[in-house]
């Protein structure tokens, strides 16, 4: 053997020791992994599998589950709920864009504007998230009241008509989106606040030297340098508002008319009202392919601005 060939043979016989310690040094973090792979491989992945296997199935978890086709999609195209949900859907999610999208965005202004009192502002404006939502909507419940709530007795002090605010169909969806903005603009003022403390104060600085007021520094500096934690909010809010549930399950139960009315609703109505599963899971691979519409381009847009 010659002296030249003894450091390779002992880079050799070093090589596995190294791996098997690389490998126990990480074991720890596998562990971890491994553990939020099975649950979402249990509590996500699987569930959608599922989903779309029922949706083309007839099954009552009792006899053998028969294949159907299209059966189950031809049964929600034919239900009359099926359209106006869709569209009161739709409604919902532009006027919680309007409501829940804006406002949060101008209360981190605000707040962001204020010199005292900042934290205890904070956390009253992020206290409505931290309420259990069922005890949120049942509020509201009390203050949409016809005969003694709170809205009507206000309307009433300022000498104006009380309104039939969830027994009225005109009412009734614009609401639902005032509960719904209530309870979970605090976690999307948070998210702008914190873009908006990551703005260098020099830019707001020389803008107030340059004479630009207000608007003009919302405008030229404040919305351009936060347009990427805008629009992925954007994304975000129109998935999760086009989930809406509990708000018209607790409130109208999809009434008066139909008007309040929402897919998730309609699914929750086929699976344990009507007695129909695959007909639910059906309408929620529908609102499943319009989601991931919607995520595709959050996920392309968060990559394109990580790269």
């Amino acid at each position: 053997m010659t002296t030249a060939s003894i450091p390779v043979t002992n880079r050799r016989r070093r090589q596995p020791s190294k791996l098997r310690r690389s490998v126990r040094r990480n074991l720890t973090a596998y562990g971890f992994l491994c553990g939020a792979l099975i649950c979402f491989a249990f509590f996500s992945w699987y569930p959608m599998v599922r989903q779309v296997i029922l949706s083309f199935q007839k099954t009552n978890f009792v006899d053998a589950p028969e294949w159907v086709g299209l059966k189950n999609f031809r049964t929600v195209f034919s239900d009359p709920a099926f359209a106006p949900a869709w569209i009161n859907t739709a409604m919902f999610t532009l006027l919680a864009l309007l409501c829940g999208y804006v406002i949060p965005f101008i209360t981190a202004i605000v707040l962001n504007e204020l010199r005292h009192a900042r934290a205890y502002l904070r956390f009253v404006v992020y206290l409505p998230v931290m309420l259990p939502p069922a005890v949120g909507v049942l509020l509201f419940q009390w203050f949409y009241n016809p005969d003694y709530g709170l809205f009507n007795q206000v309307l009433g002090f300022f000498h104006l008509p009380g309104l039939q605010w969830l027994n009225s169909s005109g009412t009734a969806l614009i609401s639902l989106v005032i509960v719904s903005t209530w309870m979970n603009m605090g976690s999307g003022t948070l998210i702008y606040l914190a873009a908006l403390q990551t703005i260098p104060s020099e830019l707001y600085e020389a803008a107030e030297l340059d004479g630009a007021g207000l608007f003009k520094r919302i405008r030229h500096i404040t919305i351009p340098q936060t347009k990427l934690i805008l629009l992925v909010m954007l994304l975000l809010q129109i998935v999760a508002t086009m989930q809406v549930f509990i708000e018209p399950y607790l409130l109208t139960g999809g009434g008066p008319e139909n008007s309040t009315v929402t897919v998730v609703y309609l699914m929750y109505q086929y699976a344990f009202n009507f007695g129909s599963l695959n007909a639910g899971n059906a309408l929620g691979l529908m609102l499943m392919l319009v989601l991931m519409v919607f995520s595709a381009i959050y996920l392309r847009v968060s990559r394109d601005n990580t790269v």
